[in-house]
């Protein structure tokens, strides 16, 4: 059985902790996504890196506590939590909304605390520099459920079970309005090497969208597009494993 390492600030999961290991991965769920969506990856690193899982406030066992619906306040509030575990080089890895956050994190790294991650990797996300007018309206449930249903991102048996649903939807409507309302500030090139993950039929990020990354970092940036749909993860797990473990041997900048 795997033990959880909590932290008592909530705010962080380990399901492998590897607390002698040389450098530190923080992984960054998508919208309505928990720490719990990087367990499998976090088994497959533990050899190479202390895997550390955000938890955003109101889902599982954070499910009581208020939704973050603000990016810059959400950032601000990771940053401050996950400062003390910034004594090694880290890498960052974002899917979707995470991808955001996660960028929002590392320009905070870079510019506030003089601290540039290895590499971080901005995935299922299309660049902050772009735009889109496809907004979910959010105070509908109906049009929340049909978005996450067309990126399949959650167990349809969970959207159509009337008993769960009120446990979720918070989460997903507080983590929409974070990614809808969100606005690049003047901050918005990083120096760390950058990858950029995304599938080839994603509804959410076209190939030009990926490739805009490119504005937001001074260091190399590549783009590596995998077939599959907003979540192409699950089917290429042991390439995106590798990449990580190549970026994190890789010498620090």
């Amino acid at each position: 059985m795997t033990r959880v390492a909590v932290s008592p600030n909530l705010w962080t999961r380990q399901f492998h902790a590897r607390p002698e290991a040389p450098a530190r991965l923080f992984c960054f769920p998508h919208a309505g996504g928990s720490a719990s969506y990087f367990h499998p990856l976090s088994a497959a690193l533990t050899d190479e890196l202390d895997v550390v899982c955000l938890q955003y406030p109101g889902r599982q066992d954070r499910l009581d506590e208020k939704c973050v619906d603000d990016m810059t306040e959400l950032a601000d509030l990771v940053l401050a939590e996950i400062e003390p575990w910034l004594d090694r080089p880290v890498l960052l890895f974002g899917h979707s909304m995470g991808a955001t956050l996660a960028f929002e994190v590392a320009l905070r790294m870079e510019y506030d605390l003089g601290v540039v991650p290895r590499t971080a990797f901005f995935s299922g996300r299309r660049a902050p520099s772009t735009s889109r007018s496809d907004t979910v309206d959010l105070s509908s449930d109906e049009a929340l459920l049909t978005e996450i249903r067309r990126l399949s991102g959650t167990d349809t048996r969970f959207l159509d079970d009337e008993g769960v649903l009120p446990m979720i939807l918070p989460a997903l409507r507080g983590d929409y309005r974070a990614v809808q309302n969100y606005r690049l500030s003047e901050r918005s090139v990083l120096r760390c090497p950058v990858q950029v993950l995304t599938g080839d039929s994603d509804p959410k990020t076209t190939f030009d969208e990926a490739t805009a990354w490119k504005q937001h970092t001074t260091g190399p940036c590549d783009v590596r597009v995998f077939r599959g749909d907003h979540f192409f993860l699950t089917e290429h797990q042991p390439e995106i494993i590798r990449l990580i473990s190549e970026a994190a041997a890789a010498e620090k900048n």
